[in-house]
Protein backbone atom coordinates (compact mmCIF):
# COMPACT_ATOMS: atom_id res chain seq x y z
CA UNK A 1 0.00 0.00 0.00
CA UNK A 2 1.47 3.45 -0.94
CA UNK A 3 1.81 5.40 2.04
CA UNK A 4 2.41 8.94 -0.06
CA UNK A 5 0.26 11.50 -1.65
CA UNK A 6 -0.55 10.10 -5.30
CA UNK A 7 0.32 11.36 -8.40
CA UNK A 8 -3.38 12.58 -9.00
CA UNK A 9 -3.33 14.43 -5.13
CA UNK A 10 0.18 15.54 -6.37
CA UNK A 11 -1.00 16.98 -9.97
CA UNK A 12 -3.91 19.06 -8.11
CA UNK A 13 -1.76 20.89 -5.94
CA UNK A 14 0.32 21.83 -8.00
CA UNK A 15 -2.60 23.21 -9.49
CA UNK A 16 -3.81 24.79 -6.55
CA UNK A 17 0.16 26.10 -6.01
CA UNK A 18 -0.15 27.86 -9.30
CA UNK A 19 -3.31 29.01 -8.66
CA UNK A 20 -2.24 30.94 -5.53
CA UNK A 21 1.48 31.68 -6.64
CA UNK A 22 2.02 33.07 -10.31
CA UNK A 23 5.16 32.47 -11.23
CA UNK A 24 6.01 29.20 -8.99
CA UNK A 25 9.87 28.06 -10.52
CA UNK A 26 10.08 24.68 -10.79
CA UNK A 27 12.73 24.82 -7.80
CA UNK A 28 9.81 26.35 -6.12
CA UNK A 29 7.06 23.80 -7.19
CA UNK A 30 9.42 20.57 -6.19
CA UNK A 31 10.18 22.27 -2.48
CA UNK A 32 6.33 22.92 -2.19
CA UNK A 33 5.35 18.89 -3.10
CA UNK A 34 8.27 17.45 -1.57
CA UNK A 35 9.36 15.63 -4.71
CA UNK A 36 12.75 16.25 -6.96
CA UNK A 37 12.98 19.23 -9.67
CA UNK A 38 12.18 16.58 -12.36
CA UNK A 39 9.40 15.24 -10.79
CA UNK A 40 7.68 18.75 -10.50
CA UNK A 41 7.85 19.41 -14.25
CA UNK A 42 6.16 15.82 -14.19
CA UNK A 43 3.14 16.79 -12.62
CA UNK A 44 3.09 19.95 -14.68
CA UNK A 45 3.12 17.71 -17.49
CA UNK A 46 -0.16 15.88 -16.00
CA UNK A 47 -1.96 19.09 -16.01
CA UNK A 48 -1.30 20.44 -19.31
CA UNK A 49 -2.38 16.52 -20.19
CA UNK A 50 -5.66 17.45 -18.72
CA UNK A 51 -6.65 20.40 -20.76
CA UNK A 52 -5.24 22.87 -18.02
CA UNK A 53 -3.19 25.60 -19.86
CA UNK A 54 -0.24 26.23 -17.36
CA UNK A 55 2.35 28.72 -19.48
CA UNK A 56 6.13 28.98 -18.06
CA UNK A 57 8.56 31.74 -18.66
CA UNK A 58 12.60 31.84 -18.14
CA UNK A 59 14.56 34.11 -16.58
CA UNK A 60 14.61 35.93 -13.42
CA UNK A 61 11.17 36.65 -13.65
CA UNK A 62 9.84 33.66 -14.76
CA UNK A 63 8.19 30.47 -13.52
CA UNK A 64 5.16 28.51 -14.48
CA UNK A 65 1.01 30.57 -14.00
CA UNK A 66 -2.25 29.38 -15.64
CA UNK A 67 -2.60 30.45 -18.77
CA UNK A 68 -5.84 33.44 -19.26
CA UNK A 69 -9.04 32.02 -18.89
CA UNK A 70 -8.56 28.99 -16.94
CA UNK A 71 -11.23 27.28 -15.49
CA UNK A 72 -10.27 25.73 -12.06
CA UNK A 73 -12.07 22.39 -10.83
CA UNK A 74 -14.11 22.93 -7.70
CA UNK A 75 -11.97 23.78 -4.39
CA UNK A 76 -10.08 20.79 -3.32
CA UNK A 77 -9.07 20.16 0.76
CA UNK A 78 -6.75 17.38 2.08
CA UNK A 79 -8.27 15.92 5.13
CA UNK A 80 -5.60 17.91 7.39
CA UNK A 81 -7.04 21.24 5.87
CA UNK A 82 -10.86 20.09 6.45
CA UNK A 83 -11.20 18.86 9.53
CA UNK A 84 -8.80 22.47 10.79
CA UNK A 85 -11.51 24.29 9.17
CA UNK A 86 -14.18 22.59 11.14
CA UNK A 87 -12.02 23.42 14.09
CA UNK A 88 -11.27 26.90 13.46
CA UNK A 89 -14.76 27.89 12.92
CA UNK A 90 -16.10 25.79 16.03
CA UNK A 91 -13.44 27.32 18.05
CA UNK A 92 -14.43 31.17 16.55
CA UNK A 93 -18.34 30.66 16.96
CA UNK A 94 -19.29 27.43 18.93
CA UNK A 95 -23.14 28.13 17.70
CA UNK A 96 -22.37 26.87 14.61
CA UNK A 97 -22.46 23.70 15.87
CA UNK A 98 -26.04 24.43 15.25
CA UNK A 99 -27.01 24.07 11.46
CA UNK A 100 -29.74 26.68 12.14
CA UNK A 101 -27.10 29.13 13.28
CA UNK A 102 -25.86 31.50 10.54
CA UNK A 103 -21.90 30.14 10.27
CA UNK A 104 -23.56 26.30 10.92
CA UNK A 105 -25.64 26.82 8.02
CA UNK A 106 -22.73 28.00 5.87
CA UNK A 107 -20.27 25.29 7.38
CA UNK A 108 -22.89 22.81 6.46
CA UNK A 109 -23.04 23.63 2.93
CA UNK A 110 -18.95 23.03 2.90
CA UNK A 111 -19.02 19.65 4.57
CA UNK A 112 -21.64 18.59 2.33
CA UNK A 113 -19.49 19.91 -1.10
CA UNK A 114 -16.15 17.64 0.25
CA UNK A 115 -15.34 14.18 -0.69
CA UNK A 116 -17.50 11.12 0.81
CA UNK A 117 -14.53 10.36 2.57
CA UNK A 118 -13.06 13.86 3.89
CA UNK A 119 -16.51 15.22 4.73
CA UNK A 120 -17.54 12.34 6.70
CA UNK A 121 -15.27 12.79 9.16
CA UNK A 122 -15.56 16.46 9.14
CA UNK A 123 -19.37 15.99 9.68
CA UNK A 124 -18.41 13.65 12.59
CA UNK A 125 -16.16 16.18 14.10
CA UNK A 126 -18.85 18.69 13.84
CA UNK A 127 -21.57 16.54 15.30
CA UNK A 128 -19.79 15.11 18.36
CA UNK A 129 -17.80 18.09 19.69
CA UNK A 130 -19.33 20.22 22.49
CA UNK A 131 -17.74 23.71 22.49
CA UNK A 132 -18.23 26.37 25.14
CA UNK A 133 -19.31 30.09 24.46
CA UNK A 134 -16.14 32.46 24.87
CA UNK A 135 -17.89 35.21 27.43
CA UNK A 136 -15.64 37.89 26.06
CA UNK A 137 -16.36 37.29 22.34
CA UNK A 138 -18.99 39.67 20.62
CA UNK A 139 -20.36 38.68 17.05
CA UNK A 140 -20.80 41.70 15.09
CA UNK A 141 -23.42 42.05 12.08
CA UNK A 142 -21.79 40.52 8.85
CA UNK A 143 -23.84 43.40 6.77
CA UNK A 144 -21.49 46.02 9.17
CA UNK A 145 -18.49 43.58 8.74
CA UNK A 146 -18.77 44.09 5.07
CA UNK A 147 -19.41 48.11 5.03
CA UNK A 148 -16.56 48.40 6.78
CA UNK A 149 -14.29 46.10 5.14
CA UNK A 150 -14.97 47.38 1.82
CA UNK A 151 -14.31 50.99 3.21
CA UNK A 152 -11.01 50.15 4.22
CA UNK A 153 -9.78 48.71 1.64
CA UNK A 154 -11.19 51.37 -0.33
CA UNK A 155 -9.88 53.92 1.72
CA UNK A 156 -13.05 55.87 1.76
CA UNK A 157 -13.63 57.49 5.00
CA UNK A 158 -17.48 56.27 6.79
CA UNK A 159 -19.77 57.35 9.13
CA UNK A 160 -20.95 55.31 12.26
CA UNK A 161 -23.50 55.38 15.08
CA UNK A 162 -21.98 53.64 17.87
CA UNK A 163 -23.75 52.43 21.02
CA UNK A 164 -21.55 52.25 23.91
CA UNK A 165 -22.13 49.80 27.10
CA UNK A 166 -23.19 52.37 28.76
CA UNK A 167 -26.43 52.81 26.76
CA UNK A 168 -25.22 56.29 25.17
CA UNK A 169 -24.97 56.91 21.65
CA UNK A 170 -23.23 58.77 19.53
CA UNK A 171 -22.33 59.25 15.36
CA UNK A 172 -19.03 59.67 14.74
CA UNK A 173 -16.81 60.20 11.09
CA UNK A 174 -14.02 58.10 10.78
CA UNK A 175 -11.21 56.88 8.75
CA UNK A 176 -11.46 53.30 8.94
CA UNK A 177 -7.89 52.53 9.19
CA UNK A 178 -8.24 48.61 10.11
CA UNK A 179 -10.56 45.54 11.01
CA UNK A 180 -9.03 44.01 14.16
CA UNK A 181 -10.26 40.39 15.82
CA UNK A 182 -8.54 40.61 19.55
CA UNK A 183 -9.30 37.72 22.00
CA UNK A 184 -12.74 36.94 20.03
CA UNK A 185 -13.77 40.75 19.56
CA UNK A 186 -13.57 42.77 16.37
CA UNK A 187 -12.51 46.05 16.70
CA UNK A 188 -12.46 48.70 13.92
CA UNK A 189 -9.36 50.80 14.12
CA UNK A 190 -9.45 54.57 13.04
CA UNK A 191 -8.90 58.04 13.38
CA UNK A 192 -12.05 60.08 14.76
CA UNK A 193 -12.96 63.50 13.02
CA UNK A 194 -15.06 63.84 16.23
CA UNK A 195 -12.35 63.45 18.45
CA UNK A 196 -9.60 64.25 16.30
CA UNK A 197 -7.85 61.47 17.74
CA UNK A 198 -7.22 57.22 17.09
CA UNK A 199 -9.68 55.58 18.20
CA UNK A 200 -11.18 51.70 18.56
CA UNK A 201 -14.71 50.96 18.30
CA UNK A 202 -16.07 47.38 19.00
CA UNK A 203 -18.23 46.52 15.82
CA UNK A 204 -20.43 44.57 17.42
CA UNK A 205 -21.76 47.80 19.03
CA UNK A 206 -21.64 50.08 15.77
CA UNK A 207 -25.45 50.69 14.81
CA UNK A 208 -25.19 51.68 11.47
CA UNK A 209 -22.40 52.37 8.73
CA UNK A 210 -22.35 54.77 5.83
CA UNK A 211 -20.12 55.47 2.82
CA UNK A 212 -19.14 59.13 2.56
CA UNK A 213 -17.64 60.66 -0.73
CA UNK A 214 -14.19 61.34 1.13
CA UNK A 215 -11.42 59.38 0.69
CA UNK A 216 -8.32 59.41 3.39
CA UNK A 217 -4.60 57.56 3.50
CA UNK A 218 -3.63 55.57 6.30
CA UNK A 219 -0.29 55.86 7.97
CA UNK A 220 3.36 54.24 6.27
CA UNK A 221 4.18 52.69 9.44
CA UNK A 222 0.48 51.23 10.09
CA UNK A 223 1.03 48.25 12.22
CA UNK A 224 -2.68 47.63 13.28
CA UNK A 225 -2.54 45.20 15.92
CA UNK A 226 0.54 47.17 17.45
CA UNK A 227 -2.00 50.11 16.98
CA UNK A 228 -5.03 49.20 18.74
CA UNK A 229 -3.33 47.46 21.60
CA UNK A 230 -1.75 50.69 22.25
CA UNK A 231 -5.21 52.91 22.08
CA UNK A 232 -7.03 50.10 23.81
CA UNK A 233 -5.66 51.71 27.01
CA UNK A 234 -6.23 55.52 25.84
CA UNK A 235 -9.25 57.58 25.39
CA UNK A 236 -11.78 56.49 28.02
CA UNK A 237 -13.73 58.32 31.09
CA UNK A 238 -11.58 57.28 33.75
CA UNK A 239 -8.01 58.39 33.81
CA UNK A 240 -5.31 55.80 35.64
CA UNK A 241 -2.27 56.92 37.27
CA UNK A 242 -0.31 53.41 38.87
CA UNK A 243 2.91 53.82 40.77
CA UNK A 244 4.82 50.22 41.08
CA UNK A 245 7.73 50.15 43.63
CA UNK A 246 9.67 48.15 41.09
CA UNK A 247 11.66 49.19 37.92
CA UNK A 248 10.12 49.20 34.68
CA UNK A 249 11.48 46.09 33.19
CA UNK A 250 10.50 43.98 35.89
CA UNK A 251 6.82 45.09 36.10
CA UNK A 252 6.68 45.29 31.89
CA UNK A 253 6.10 41.65 31.57
CA UNK A 254 2.56 42.21 33.71
CA UNK A 255 1.33 45.03 32.09
CA UNK A 256 -0.72 44.43 29.58
CA UNK A 257 -1.14 47.57 26.54
CA UNK A 258 -4.77 48.28 27.65
CA UNK A 259 -3.73 49.01 31.04
CA UNK A 260 -1.93 52.16 29.61
CA UNK A 261 1.62 53.34 29.25
CA UNK A 262 4.09 52.24 31.46
CA UNK A 263 6.93 54.94 31.92
CA UNK A 264 10.41 54.63 34.30
CA UNK A 265 10.67 56.93 37.32
CA UNK A 266 14.04 55.90 38.76
CA UNK A 267 14.19 52.37 41.08
CA UNK A 268 9.95 52.73 40.37
CA UNK A 269 7.77 53.33 37.19
CA UNK A 270 4.26 54.85 36.52
CA UNK A 271 1.57 53.27 34.38
CA UNK A 272 -0.70 55.73 33.01
CA UNK A 273 -3.96 55.29 31.05
CA UNK A 274 -7.68 55.48 31.66
CA UNK A 275 -10.02 52.90 31.49
CA UNK A 276 -14.12 52.84 31.02
CA UNK A 277 -14.69 50.50 34.10
CA UNK A 278 -12.23 50.39 37.19
CA UNK A 279 -13.68 47.70 38.77
CA UNK A 280 -12.44 45.32 35.89
CA UNK A 281 -9.41 47.10 35.83
CA UNK A 282 -8.54 46.57 39.49
CA UNK A 283 -10.10 43.35 39.75
CA UNK A 284 -8.95 41.41 36.82
CA UNK A 285 -5.69 44.13 35.87
CA UNK A 286 -3.71 45.48 39.27
CA UNK A 287 -4.96 42.20 41.02
CA UNK A 288 -2.95 40.23 38.79
CA UNK A 289 0.65 41.96 39.65
CA UNK A 290 2.67 40.92 41.61
CA UNK A 291 4.98 44.29 43.09
CA UNK A 292 3.43 46.82 45.70
CA UNK A 293 1.88 49.72 44.23
CA UNK A 294 -0.14 52.77 44.67
CA UNK A 295 -3.21 54.24 42.87
CA UNK A 296 -3.03 58.34 42.23
CA UNK A 297 -5.25 58.79 39.97
CA UNK A 298 -8.15 58.51 39.84
CA UNK A 299 -10.77 58.46 42.82
CA UNK A 300 -12.55 55.63 40.60
CA UNK A 301 -9.96 53.84 40.64
CA UNK A 302 -8.56 54.39 43.96
CA UNK A 303 -12.39 53.52 45.19
CA UNK A 304 -12.27 50.18 43.11
CA UNK A 305 -8.57 49.39 44.54
CA UNK A 306 -10.27 49.88 48.08
CA UNK A 307 -13.39 47.10 47.23
CA UNK A 308 -10.64 44.37 46.31
CA UNK A 309 -8.23 45.07 49.44
CA UNK A 310 -11.99 44.97 51.48
CA UNK A 311 -13.06 41.80 50.04
CA UNK A 312 -9.89 40.29 50.30
CA UNK A 313 -9.25 41.60 53.85
CA UNK A 314 -12.90 39.31 54.76
CA UNK A 315 -11.50 36.51 52.76
CA UNK A 316 -8.75 35.71 55.84
CA UNK A 317 -9.75 33.94 59.29
CA UNK A 318 -9.01 36.33 62.30
CA UNK A 319 -5.53 35.27 63.88
CA UNK A 320 -5.34 32.62 66.60
CA UNK A 321 -5.25 33.93 69.90
CA UNK A 322 -1.37 34.42 70.93
CA UNK A 323 -0.03 33.95 67.53
CA UNK A 324 0.68 37.65 67.44
CA UNK A 325 -0.26 37.02 63.49
CA UNK A 326 -1.93 39.83 62.23
CA UNK A 327 -3.46 40.05 58.42
CA UNK A 328 -1.78 42.84 56.23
Amino acid sequence: MPTGPSPTARALRALEILQARPGTTADQLASALGVTERAARRYVGILREAGIPVESARGPYGGYRLGRGTRLPPVVFTQEQALGLVMAVLDGQPAAIDPDDLVGAALAKVIRALPETIGRQAAALRAHVSAASDRRSARPDPATMSTLVAAVADRRRVLITYRAESGEQWDAEVDPWAVVVRYGRWYLLCHSHRADAIRTYRVDRIRATRHTPHGFTPPDDLDPVAALEENLGTGWKYLTRVVFHAPREKVAPWVRPPMGRLEPDGDRCVLVGSTRNPAMYAQEWLATVPFDFVVEEGPELRAAVATVAARFSKALPPPAPGTGWTAR
